[in-house]
Formats: structure tokens, sequence, C-alpha cells
């Protein structure tokens, strides 16, 4: 996909000349420098707060909610 970056000049020149030093393209270089980056965000375990429901009710009554079995039959029971 082409896209259109306003970068710093001092950046870009540093840039083309490690592109030129390691024979491989600009695009290719800021390609992987971005493959890092993701990387690094996912490898840092970054925690994403999930929604907890705080009404009342809960299980029906006689259900083992810490076996699978009993959760995967009660749910074929009520379709």
């Amino acid at each position: 996909m082409k896209t259109t970056l306003d970068l710093n000049d001092a950046l870009i020149t540093e840039a083309k000349a490690l592109a030129a030093r390691e024979h491989v393209t600009l695009t290719r270089l800021i390609e992987e420098a971005l493959q890092l980056r993701l990387r690094a965000q996912r490898e840092t375990g970054v925690r994403v707060r999930l929604p907890v429901f705080r009404g009342k009710g809960g299980l029906a009554a006689g259900l083992d909610g810490l076996s699978n079995r009993a959760m995967f039959e009660a749910a074929d029971h009520d379709a």
C-alpha cells in the first residue's frame, strides 16, 4: 500500500544512509522498524481491562461452574 509520511529531514537522511549501507530499500527499512515496534508492544504484556458484570444473578442452581462438561451440557439443554 502506498502512503505519504511527513518525516524529520535528519531522520530520513540517516535512514537512507542506513538502508544504503545494508543494501535494502528505505521501504524495507521502515517496514522492519514498524514490525519491531509492534512486536515489542505485543510482548510487553500490555493488559486490557475487560468489562465485569456486577449485577445480580449467577449460575443456575446445581450447575458446577468449575466443570467444563457441566457447562457444555447445560448450554446444550438450553438450545
